[in-house]
């Protein structure tokens, strides 16, 4: 069974770059990608994923609230924070609002695979840096 991805990022060159290098995977799925923070929480709630990609920063809705409605009305849908911000109070806040990982937009597409496979199993990813 593949494990169901959705990209939520601003910058398509970001979510299209993502999307080709996912679906390269066999064991991965994108099955939907949004550009702002409440369109992200609309299509998850209709496609329920297993894992969205979050980024923080985003428009009409930014990603800690995103992660906060999606957790509170899709408790298996699992999080992970995509961001530029290593600021401990970014972090901080995606975990608050219930996201399961927080990786950097600076790591290796190596470690985002990581982190989707440690998330689905229930397990919380934070990148080293």
């Amino acid at each position: 069974m593949s494990i169901r991805v959705f990209l939520a990022d601003d910058h398509q060159i970001v979510r299209e770059g993502l999307r080709t290098l996912l679906e390269k995977r066999p064991d991965m799925e994108v099955v939907g990608e949004a550009e702002n923070g409440r369109k992200t929480v609309q299509l998850v709630q209709k496609l329920l994923p297993n894992v969205v990609i979050m980024d923080v920063a985003m428009p009409d809705l930014n990603g800690i609230e995103a992660t906060r409605q999606i957790v509170a009305k899709t408790q298996s849908v699992k999080v992970i924070a995509l961001s530029m911000h290593s600021d401990k109070r970014f972090v901080v806040e995606m975990l608050k609002a219930g996201a399961s990982g927080y990786l950097l937009k600076n790591s290796a597409f190596e470690e985002l695979i990581r982190a989707v496979q440690a998330v689905v199993e229930d397990r919380t990813y934070l990148s080293p840096k």
